[in-house]
C-alpha cells in the first residue's frame, strides 16, 4: 500500500546564529502542541483570515500555503474575500502526533456560502503548512445539510469502542479500495453509514434526491434516486462509482483519535472513456449516464469511526484537470 502520509515535511531551518553556539550547549527541544492548541491553531487562521491580515499569525519562515492545489502567498485566495467565520458548520480534527489539524466548515465569500476544508502544520508552534480547499457555487438544495454539522463527528468515540491508529488508517483506506473495485464487503461500513457530498446525503435517502449529474434527464434522476436510497456498502456493490479511474493520491493525513476521526484529502481521477455505468442490483435501474470527459476531482474525506466501522463520511470536493498534482507532491516528483 502507498505511503498514506504524501506531503512534504518542513524542513528542519538553521539559524545564522546557531553556527555560533557553544558546542556543548544542548538544543531546546521543539515546542508540541496538544488538542487544544491544535484547535486553537486553526481559529486563530480562520480568524485572521476573515479580518484579511496574515500578520496576526504565528508562521514559519518557510512556510507553505495551497488553495485548491494552487501554491500562493499566505494573504492571497479565500483570503480576498473572506467575510464571515464558520458559524454552525464546524468539524475539527486534532492530531498531536503529527502536530496537524483538520477543518471542515461553512463559512462566506463576499457573503456567498462555501465549503473551506482546512489542513494546518505546526511546528515549534509556529504554522509550517496551510493547505485549504475551497468549494464554491454550492447547490441550493445542499444547503439544509450544511446548516449544522452532524453531532457525531464532534462526539468522544467512548475508549472500549477505539481502535488503535493503524487500524483507524487501514479502515480508511479500505473506502478507497471498495470504491476501486466497486466491491462494499472491502470496506467495515456500519448499517448506519451515511455519505454526505458537498453537503449532498448520497447514501440511506428517505425521500428521493435530485441527480449530481443531470437533472434534465428523468430517467437518469429517478435512476439516482434509487441509487441514493441504498446503504454505504451496497451502493458500492451497485458499481455506481465504476467511472472513476482510481484515486490515488489517497492522503490518509491526520487521525483524531479521541473523536475517531480520519481526515484525508485524496484525488479521484476520472479518464472520462465511460461514458454510461451499467448497475448491478437495482431493480428499475439498468445503466445511468455519465457525460462528462476527462477530470480529476480533489476532495476532503472524513471518516467516523467506531467499533471498527464507518459511521459517517463528510466530504466536499472541486474540480480540476486530469491528471494534475495536490501541490504536495514529494520533491522528487515535482518537476523542476
Amino acid at each position: 500500500m502507498r505511503k498514506m502520509n504524501y506531503f512534504i515535511c518542513a524542513m528542519p531551518l538553521v539559524l545564522a546564529g546557531s553556527l555560533f553556539a557553544a558546542p556543548d550547549v544542548a538544543s531546546a527541544p521543539a515546542a508540541s502542541c496538544d488538542r487544544s492548541c491544535l484547535i486553537g491553531f486553526a481559529d486563530q487562521y480562520m480568524a485572521a483570515m476573515v479580518a484579511h491580515d496574515p500578520t496576526r499569525l504565528a508562521v514559519a519562515r518557510t512556510v507553505k500555503y495551497t488553495e485548491n492545489t494552487a501554491t500562493m502567498p499566505l494573504g492571497d485566495g479565500l483570503w480576498v474575500g473572506a467575510s464571515e467565520l464558520p458559524q454552525t458548520f464546524k468539524i475539527y480534527a486534532a492530531d498531536p502526533v503529527t502536530q496537524q489539524v483538520g477543518f471542515f466548515g461553512v463559512m462566506k465569500e463576499f457573503d456567498k456560502p462555501i465549503i473551506i476544508a482546512l489542513r494546518l502544520k505546526v511546528e515549534d508552534m509556529r504554522i509550517a503548512e496551510v493547505e485549504q480547499v475551497v468549494v464554491r457555487d454550492l447547490r441550493p438544495m445542499n444547503m439544509p445539510n450544511l446548516a449544522v454539522s452532524r453531532r457525531a463527528f464532534s462526539e468522544v468515540v467512548p475508549p472500549a469502542e477505539r481502535v488503535s491508529r493503524g487500524q483507524m488508517l487501514a479502515i480508511a483506506d479500505s473506502y478507497f479500495e471498495s470504491i476501486e473495485k466497486s466491491n462494499g464487503d472491502l470496506a467495515p461500513f456500519a448499517d448506519d453509514c451515511e455519505r454526505h457530498e458537498n453537503g449532498l446525503q448520497t447514501t440511506t435517502n428517505k425521500t428521493p434526491q435530485p441527480s449530481p449529474v443531470d437533472d434534465t434527464n428523468p430517467g437518469a434522476a429517478a435512476a439516482f434516486a434509487k441509487i441514493g436510497a441504498l446503504s454505504c456498502h451496497d451502493s458500492m456493490n451497485s458499481h455506481a462509482f465504476s467511472y472513476i479511474d482510481r484515486i490515488r493520491p489517497r492522503r490518509l493525513e491526520i487521525v483524531d483519535e479521541e473523536l475517531g476521526l480520519v481526515f484525508s484529502l485524496p484525488m479521484f481521477r476520472h479518464r472520462g472513456n465511460v461514458r454510461s455505468i451499467k448497475i448491478v442490483g437495482v431493480p428499475g435501474v439498468d445503466t445511468i449516464p455519465m457525460p462528462f470527459g476527462p477530470m480529476d476531482l480533489e476532495a476532503v474525506e472524513i471518516f467516523k469511526i467506531r467499533g471498527g466501522k464507518i459511521h459517517e463520511i463528510e466530504a466536499g470536493g472541486f474540480v480540476l484537470p486530469y491528471n494534475s498534482q495536490t501541490g504536495w507532491e514529494p520533491i522528487w516528483n515535482v518537476a523542476p
